[in-house]
């Protein structure tokens, strides 16, 4: 396995591994404990726009992918606030408007080569250098903001509310974490693609909350199992051929399908 990082490539996607499983799997455990799940599908989505708009108006897709999520996040907040008890209506209005310019960039632009193939299913084997540092630069600043805001975190995920009476601008942190979601979902796309980025995030934190008994330790949990996860991943995809974003994928899911299978040994055997 170690004759695998001999090669440069190889190399730095272990580094945008390593980067990703210190951030994603984090926001991925609050999406999934705020009921925000699709958030990640839906933001993933909307960055196809951004990606589309920066090849056709030539400028750096990451820049024009960054401000697009950003912009989106926060509608994103407000729709939420509109239609608290249906969040669904949220996601799907945000992911049917971003496909749609996606596909409207991606036509119009024809004529100049813009294909968002790569986009769509990414690759972590051609991440470059500049990714992995911004990928590195995120999972640093992640860190220090759960380290800092973790218990406010905490509260707002699971009572709104009582955050709210505590004095906790609820509203900022909810839109913060949106926005830092969105830069996290727009930095992974070339190395994860638009159509699989979401499972990056969520998996390892659906895992991770099926063994975990406390939050904290989840949250440890899901950095791991997201790091395991991927590696195994990008080792299978490199001795089979294939895709690196859908193997890891599917890595993800038969630990998931393993975890069920235990949960219900266990059930049996009581």
């Amino acid at each position: 396995m170690l004759s695998l990082f001999q090669y440069e490539f190889m190399q730095r996607a272990f580094f945008a591994i390593v980067a990703m499983s210190l951030f994603a799997p984090l926001l991925g455990v609050f999406l999934v404990l705020r009921r925000q799940s699709l958030m990640s599908d839906t933001l993933s989505h909307v960055s196809l726009a951004g990606v589309a708009f920066g090849l056709f108006i030539g400028i750096s897709p990451n820049l024009s992918t960054i401000i697009v999520v950003i912009l989106a996040a926060i509608l994103l907040e407000y729709l939420r606030t509109l239609y608290r008890n249906f969040l669904e209506v949220a996601t799907a209005i945000l992911m049917s408007l971003g496909l749609s310019l996606a596909l409207i960039f991606a036509n119009t632009g024809r004529g100049n080569g813009i294909n968002l193939d790569q986009y769509l299913f990414g690759s972590i084997v051609t991440v470059s250098q500049t990714q992995v540092i911004l990928l590195a630069i995120l999972a640093v600043v992640v860190l220090v903001v759960f380290v800092l805001f973790m218990r406010p975190m905490y509260v707002m995920t699971f009572d709104e509310d009582t955050a709210f009476v505590d004095g906790l601008p609820v509203r900022l942190m909810s839109t913060v974490f949106n926005v830092v979601t969105g830069i996290a979902i727009a930095l992974m796309i070339p190395v994860a693609g638009a159509l699989l980025v979401s499972a990056i995030m969520v998996m390892p934190a659906s895992i991770a909350m099926r063994v975990g008994l406390t939050f904290k330790r989840v949250l440890v949990l899901a950095v791991i199992i997201g790091f395991i996860g991927m590696l195994a991943g990008l080792v299978i995809s490199f001795e089979t051929g294939a895709p690196a974003s859908a193997t890891i994928t599917l890595v993800f899911v038969a630990v998931f399908i393993l975890t069920l299978a235990i949960g219900k040994l266990k059930i049996l055997l009581k």
